[in-house]
């Protein structure tokens, strides 16, 4: 099957709008004898004459009725697609697909996500959250947000700087009869909610202090694999739960939940935003790069 030019299909449609090949090389800019190249091209193709020529005047054919009749309304779709296209280039529109945790997306959520969206109301943005790693390109993602040590060797990173760390906590009544864990292991004789990673194993609970470390397989009555689930049996006193301090630390600040052996829980590494070289990215993924490098030079106010 042969494949013809845009080109080709322009010229026609450029000398039916101005009604000689001269003028239609002017307003394609190009010379008379390409245009005429062009057409003779199309037709020797199709098998068909599609313009009666004269040395005063040019008419389509009835064959070249037909075929202007179809190809023009394809050919506007065309011309449609490729001016919006163009107009993402300049102006942040469009969807931008992000692939992150479900706690890093909490974290990003206020500081980042609605920040752009109050600058560019015309892009939307739509978040994926999952506790399994993905490759977001093949998934079709634009973005991802993931902890530094999980963010791919040939990706693009951005540390989002922010400080993040585990926190362990339990509500205040759930310390009423009993001994605050002084260290990890007096965890084993409490009561823990427990939580079960996206391989369906259970999180061990790990620490850390002067060097030395400890995971430890806590116990309870309950297990689960979301944050806000665990937050809600923590604070009824379930048991003693092992959270990103990011879920709970307004629970902390307002003493629905107090924290325990925060010494034992050093800083994370941060969570980064990533993706890979993009050749003619869109305005919206350009603009959300720059907000997300003010972010983490703290330039957002």
């Amino acid at each position: 099957m042969t494949r013809h030019s845009l080109i080709e299909l322009e010229a026609v449609l450029a000398i039916v709008r101005c009604g000689s090949f001269r003028a239609a090389s002017v307003e394609l800019g190009m010379s008379t004898t390409a245009i005429s190249n062009a057409v003779g091209k199309l037709e020797r193709e199709l098998d068909v004459r599609l313009f009666n020529r004269t040395t005063r005047s040019v008419s389509l054919t009835y064959a070249g009725r037909i075929f202007v009749a179809q190809i023009k309304p394809a050919l506007e779709d065309i011309q449609k697609a490729m001016n919006t296209a163009r107009a993402q280039q300049e102006t942040p529109s469009g969807t931008l697909r992000i692939n992150a945790f479900a706690t890093a997306a909490r974290e990003i959520m206020s500081p980042l996500v609605l920040t752009y969206l109050q600058r560019y109301p015309q892009v939307h943005i739509d978040i994926v959250t999952e506790g399994r790693l993905v490759d977001v390109v093949a998934a079709g993602f634009d973005l991802g947000v993931r902890s530094a040590d999980l963010v791919p060797s040939d990706a693009i990173a951005i540390p989002l700087g922010q400080t993040r760390s585990i926190a362990v906590v339990a509500s205040p009544t759930f310390f009423k009869d009993r001994a605050i864990p002084q260290v990890p292991q007096d965890l084993l004789s409490h009561p823990c909610v427990r939580g079960r990673l996206p391989d369906g194993a259970l999180l061990r609970w790990r620490f850390v202090k002067d060097g030395e470390e400890v995971q430890l397989d806590v116990d309870g009555q309950i297990t689960l694999d979301e944050a806000s689930l665990a937050r809600i049996a923590i604070i009824n006193g379930v048991g003693i739960g092992y959270l990103m301090e990011a879920d709970v630390q307004e629970d902390i600040a307002a003493g629905r939940l107090v924290r325990i052996l925060e010494d034992w829980t050093p800083p994370l590494d941060p969570l980064c935003l990533y993706y890979y070289n993009r050749r003619n990215s869109s305005a919206a993924f350009q603009a959300f790069i720059a907000l997300a490098r003010d972010f983490t030079a703290g330039k957002l106010a």
